[in-house]
C-alpha cells in the first residue's frame, strides 16, 4: 500500500513537472503578468503665439467599491481623528469633488445600487486640482481613475475653427481634418502581481512606449478672434441677422487672422448647438457657399483693365435698368436717372447697369478665367478644413444668357467668404494672389515642421498696375462726392479705406428666382495707400435694413481693432479718380 500510494505521488509529479509543465507555467505566467495600455496624449492646437487653442488634460474619475463601503476612523483632510459615517465621507466627497451632478444623495444611490459589487462611479470628469481635493480625504474605500479630456481654453470663440473630439473621435474642423498630425500612439507595459492581485514592485516592463501627438500650428491671433467674434455677434443681434462671418486677414502672405462664425460652437459642449443649428457646428465662412453679389464687381473692372478694356475713367451712360432680347431684366438698387459715370462711379455706387454694359466687352470665356484666376469655383490645396463645397457646374461657363450678364455683378454664381476675401487679398498684394491659409503646420516636440502642409502658393493674377487702379478706384465707395454706398460711414481719423460693398439676393428654392432676403457684405482693403490687412464682413438675412450699409458699423468696429492691435500708421489722403464724366 505504501509502495502504491508512493508510485501514484511520483506519476502525478513527473505529469505536473514534465508532461503539463509548459502549459502550467503560461497558465501561471498570464496570472501574474498584467499588460495595461499606455495612452498617447493628443497634440494641442496653437495660436500663431503658441497660445493654446485645444488640448488634452488630465480628468479623474471617482470610484467606489461598494462591498467595503463602511464607516471607518480617520481625519477626513483635517487633523483630528475621528469615526466618520458614510453619509460624513460622501458628502464630504462631493464638496470636494464640485462637479455637476456628482451629490452625496448621487453617491449614496450609486452605492447601494449593489452593495456587493467591487466597483461604482461617484463622480467624473474632476480637474487636477478637485481630484487632489478628495484624495486629501484618505477615504479608505475610495479609488481613481485618470484619463484624458480635450479641452478649449478660448471655447466658443474658436470653436468654428478648431472643431471638437467626441467620443467617437475627432468630429469637425481641424481636429478633423488634421487628425494625422494631433493623434497619439499608445504604448503598453506589463508588470507582475502577486496572487492577491498587488502589483509587484520592479517587475515594470515598457514594452512599447506611447507617442503623444504633435502640435498644429494655426496662423490665427487668438486676441482678434475674439474681437472679431464678438463685433459680428453684438452686430448680428442688433441687425437681427440669421448668420454672420467676419475675416482679417494678412495681405502679403494669405495668413488668416480671424475667421469668426456667429453663431458658432462651444467644442467643450456641444450639445446645443447639435440640436438646434448643426450648420453651425462648423465654420460657414469655409462651408457655406453664397452669391456674393457686388463684391464681385471688382473682378469684372481687374478683368477690364487688365485686358485693355476699359480704364478707371472709362466713360458709360448708365440707366437704372436693364431689358435684353430674351426677356431678361436687371436693375440697380435705387431708381435713377440715366448717369454719366465711369468706371470708377460705377464701382462707388455698385451700379449692376454700368458693370454689365462695360463687361460685356470682354467675353464669357475671359471673365471665366478671371473669376477662376482670383479663386473661384475651386476648393484651394492650401485649405484641408472639412464640409468645404465643390462647383461641379462651374468648372467651365456654361451658364445660360442672363446668368453669364448676373455674373459680372456676383449673382448666379457661388463662392465662400474667405473665397471673397482671398479676391481682395490679390488686389492689395499687387495682384499677386497667395492662397488664403488657416494653418501653418503640425511640429514635433522640438518644434520642427514635421509636414509640407499647407500647400500655399503664389500666383500673379493681374499686374500689380490694375491692381493698384482698382485699389484706387475702391476709395470712392466713402466718398460723398461721389455718391459712394458707405459715403455715411463715420470715417476712421487718419487712414484712407478701400472698399467694396455686396447686397446680394438670395435665391429661392426650386428655381423660383429670388425672394426679399439679402447677404450684405464689406470687404475692405486698409490702409488704402499700401494695403497690409484685409478686414471682411458679411450678415445673412438683415432684418432691420436690406442694404450693405448696415454691415458698415461691424466693419468699422472690427477695422478700428485691427488698427490698433496691428500698430498699422496713419497714411496719406485718398488717390482716386473722376466719378463722372
Amino acid at each position: 500500500m505504501v509502495f502504491a500510494l508512493v508510485a501514484a505521488f511520483v506519476g502525478r509529479l513527473v505529469d505536473v513537472q514534465l508532461v503539463e509543465a509548459r502549459g502550467l507555467d503560461a497558465q501561471a505566467a498570464s496570472t501574474q503578468q498584467v499588460t495595461e495600455t499606455l495612452p498617447g496624449l493628443r497634440g494641442a492646437i496653437v495660436a500663431r503665439d503658441g497660445t493654446v487653442l485645444a488640448a488634452s488634460v488630465p480628468r479623474y474619475d471617482v470610484t467606489a467599491a461598494p462591498v467595503h463601503v463602511a464607516a471607518f476612523t480617520g481625519t477626513l483632510g483635517g487633523t483630528r481623528t475621528k469615526r466618520i459615517s458614510v453619509a460624513t465621507a460622501l458628502a464630504a466627497i462631493a464638496h470636494a469633488a464640485d462637479v455637476p451632478g456628482a451629490t452625496a444623495a448621487t453617491m449614496r444611490a450609486a452605492v447601494r445600487a449593489d452593495p456587493s459589487s467591487q466597483f461604482a462611479y461617484l463622480a467624473k470628469g474632476l480637474t487636477v486640482a478637485e481630484h487632489e481635493a478628495v484624495s486629501k480625504l484618505d477615504v479608505p474605500w475610495v479609488y481613481s481613475i485618470e484619463q484624458t479630456q480635450r479641452s478649449y481654453p478660448d471655447g466658443a470663440a474658436v470653436g468654428n475653427l478648431t472643431g471638437f473630439v467626441g467620443t467617437d473621435g475627432a468630429q469637425a474642423g481641424l481636429e478633423l481634418a488634421d487628425d494625422t498630425c494631433l493623434a497619439g500612439h499608445s504604448g503598453s507595459e506589463t508588470y507582475d502581481r502577486s496572487g492577491s492581485g498587488v502589483a509587484l514592485p520592479g517587475t515594470t516592463r515598457v514594452v512599447r512606449a506611447a507617442r503623444d501627438g504633435d502640435t498644429l500650428r494655426t496662423t490665427i491671433d487668438a486676441d482678434m478672434q475674439y474681437q472679431a467674434e464678438q463685433d459680428i455677434a453684438t452686430a448680428g443681434t442688433t441687425m437681427g441677422a440669421q448668420s454672420a462671418t467676419a475675416i482679417v486677414m494678412d495681405a502679403h502672405t494669405g495668413a488668416v487672422r480671424a475667421l469668426a462664425d456667429w453663431p458658432t460652437v462651444d467644442p467643450d459642449d456641444v450639445t446645443p448647438t447639435a440640436e438646434h443649428d448643426p450648420a453651425a457646428l462648423g465654420s460657414q465662412a469655409l462651408t457655406a457657399a453664397y452669391e456674393p453679389g457686388s463684391t464681385i464687381k471688382a473682378v469684372t473692372a481687374a478683368a477690364l483693365l487688365q485686358e485693355g478694356a476699359a480704364t478707371p475713367t472709362s466713360a458709360v451712360s448708365v440707366p437704372d435698368t436693364r431689358t435684353f432680347p430674351w426677356g431678361g431684366t436687371i436693375g440697380d438698387a435705387e431708381a435713377h436717372p440715366t448717369e454719366p459715370l465711369t468706371l470708377t462711379g460705377v464701382l462707388a455706387q455698385s451700379s449692376n447697369v454700368g458693370i454689365t454694359l462695360l463687361g460685356q466687352r470682354l467675353s464669357e470665356q475671359t471673365r471665366y478665367r478671371y473669376l477662376e484666376a482670383f479663386g473661384l469655383f475651386q476648393q484651394d490645396p492650401a485649405l484641408t478644413f472639412p464640409g468645404q463645397p465643390s462647383w461641379p457646374q462651374q468648372q467651365s461657363p456654361t451658364w445660360d444668357a442672363q446668368t453669364d450678364v448676373n455674373s459680372m455683378f456676383g449673382q448666379g454664381i457661388t463662392a465662400t467668404a474667405l473665397q471673397v476675401a482671398g479676391v481682395y487679398q490679390t488686389l492689395a498684394n499687387g495682384g499677386v494672389r497667395v492662397s488664403p491659409h488657416i494653418v501653418e503646420g503640425c511640429a514635433d516636440a522640438s518644434g520642427r515642421i514635421v509636414s509640407d502642409e499647407p500647400h500655399v502658393t503664389s500666383t500673379r493674377v493681374v499686374s500689380a498696375t490694375t491692381a493698384k487702379e482698382v485699389v484706387d478706384m475702391l476709395q470712392s465707395t466713402t466718398d460723398p462726392a461721389a455718391d459712394g454706398t458707405l459715403s455715411n460711414m463715420q470715417p476712421i481719423p487718419g487712414y484712407t479705406l478701400s472698399l467694396k460693398t455686396g447686397t446680394a439676393q438670395i435665391a429661392l428654392s426650386g428655381g423660383r428666382g429670388y425672394g426679399p432676403d439679402t447677404i450684405v457684405s464689406v470687404e475692405g482693403m486698409v490702409p488704402a495707400a499700401d494695403p497690409r490687412w484685409i478686414v471682411a464682413v458679411a450678415f445673412t438675412k438683415p432684418q432691420t435694413s436690406k442694404l450693405s450699409s448696415v454691415a458698415a458699423p461691424a466693419f468699422r468696429a472690427l477695422t478700428s481693432q485691427v488698427l490698433e492691435r496691428y500698430r498699422v500708421p496713419p497714411g496719406p489722403g485718398a488717390t482716386t479718380y473722376p466719378t463722372r464724366w
